[in-house]
């Protein structure tokens, strides 16, 4: 039976304190500083819209990040109440506390805490604070310092940064929240810096108006489904500060036309790309260029359906562009293990860096497997194997078990079903559960009598 642990004395006054939201907000310009945080992740656990509004605006902080708070089924409604009491102008009649928050970030950081600590080394107060575009707050700031333009008397606009993450797609326009963030923007009469840092477009070609309300600059992640690789060159000539792309279902008409070649240019300024994501993206025997030109640093590589060849295979398992990947995903591509060679050395080239594999659905073989088995239990820091989908036997599954249980760090392993449970392999009308739960019950014994209950093996069967 789990118990939860019983509230403190502090909780039981904080929620007190919220069933009289009046007396709260009165009490918010009194409150030492140290208190906002937790009072605030209480407010927005409880969702207390006018207590929020009222903690914004009276924000003892340089900068809020209330990703790290991860609310996630109340967002929409509670990033309106936070967005909306912004206080872009010092108030003639202030109700509140004088506002400090110049930086306000609704992404979702790993890492982040609710706010930065106390930096007395550096000029920049947040850690988070956007670095590139031109109407960023530590720019417009450093412009200010070194003019004396501004006219005495007149009250100076408080600028701020409001940090996001972005989805957009032909339902842009109805989209509320993204109606509110330009609202908001065009009342700053600049004060205010949208800065996009997450970028997800699907369709791209009906969003153009509503890009150009953002500094591309300001994007470390781009993500974009369904366009012509024209437009994604557009896009990455002003993203020019990536450090994750995913491009999907992405139309190139020649690999020997202008656009390809724009394209491979542009990734070849990307020099601080972590991560790279290509799917439905046709690659056959061009994967080598992409390869040449990518950063050295590079740390995951997904190129599912990306139709390659044996010739891309081994061009992979050869560039040292890639040597150091944690994770490598080249599921659902029609590959040919007559010559397992090449993925061997891969596998061997990243077996002291890679944590997550994924073969799935790849015509992998029993033969292919049992070459490559050695390679892969080699990849002492794997904590996630997958190779579902595949034409595989149990007595396979069973020799294969038996190569990853002593690998420490591997958690979980995502298998395929074997072929003996269709009665047509794949075809999922003729799948026999109950064959399978015996394979399910054969691997269970097989982990308990290795001592790895901490491993998890699963398989999909919809």
């Amino acid at each position: 039976m789990d118990f939860k642990e019983p509230p403190t004395l502090f909780d039981i006054a904080i929620q007190c304190l919220f069933h009289h939201e009046p007396l709260a907000i009165q009490a918010l310009q009194e409150i030492p500083g140290e208190l906002f945080v937790p009072l605030f992740t209480a407010a927005l656990k409880g969702r207390h819209e006018k207590i929020l509004s009222a903690m914004v605006k009276s924000w003892p902080f340089f900068c809020l990040h209330v990703g790290p708070l991860r609310m996630q089924e109340a967002q929409p409604k509670l990033w309106k109440v936070m967005v909306e009491s912004l206080q872009l102008f010092p108030a003639e009649n202030p109700a509140f506390r004088s506002p400090k928050l110049r930086i306000l970030e609704l992404t979702q950081h790993p890492g982040c805490k609710t706010k930065c600590p106390v930096i007395t080394t550096t000029c920049k107060p947040c850690l988070r604070s956007c670095a590139y575009s031109e109407r960023s707050l530590m720019k417009v700031e450093s412009q200010c310092s070194n003019s004396s333009s501004e006219s005495e008397g007149q009250s100076p606009k408080t600028t701020m940064e409001l940090l996001v993450s972005l989805s957009l797609d032909r339902a842009f326009k109805e989209n509320e929240f993204f109606a509110l963030l330009l609202s908001k923007v065009e009342q700053s009469l600049g004060s205010l810096h949208l800065c996009c840092r997450d970028l997800r477009i699907k369709k791209l070609s009906e969003c153009r108006s509503a890009l150009s309300h953002l500094d591309l600059k300001c994007v470390s992640h781009l993500a974009v489904v369904e366009a012509s690789l024209i437009s994604v060159v557009s896009l990455l000539k002003q993203a020019v500060n990536l450090d994750r792309l995913s491009l999907s279902k992405i139309t190139c008409r020649s690999f020997n036309g202008r656009a390809f070649r724009n394209f491979i240019s542009q990734l070849s300024c990307k020099d601080h790309l972590k991560e790279l994501s290509l799917s439905s993206f046709c690659l056959t025997n061009h994967l080598e260029h992409v390869l040449r030109v990518l950063s050295a640093d590079l740390d995951f590589l997904q190129l599912p359906f990306c139709e390659l060849s044996y010739t891309d295979l081994k061009f992979l398992s050869q560039s040292p562009r890639v040597n150091h990947l944690k994770l490598l995903d080249i599921s659902n591509n029609s590959m040919c293990w007559e010559d397992c060679e090449p993925f061997y050395c891969l596998l061997d080239n990243l077996s002291g860096t890679l944590q997550h594999l994924a073969i799935n659905h790849c015509l992998l073989t029993d033969a292919a497997l049992s070459i490559l088995a050695p390679a892969l239990s080699r990849c002492s820091h794997l904590r996630l194997f997958s190779f579902s989908s595949n034409p595989i036997t149990m007595p396979m599954l069973r020799r294969i078990l038996e190569y990853l249980t002593p690998m420490t760090q591997l958690k979980y392993v995502i298998y395929p079903i074997p072929m003996h449970c269709y009665g047509r392999w794949h075809d999922r009308s003729s799948l026999d559960r109950q064959k399978l739960a015996d394979v399910n019950a054969q691997l269970k014994i097989m982990l308990q009598a290795a001592e790895r209950d901490d491993m998890s093996w699963m398989t999909y069967t919809a």
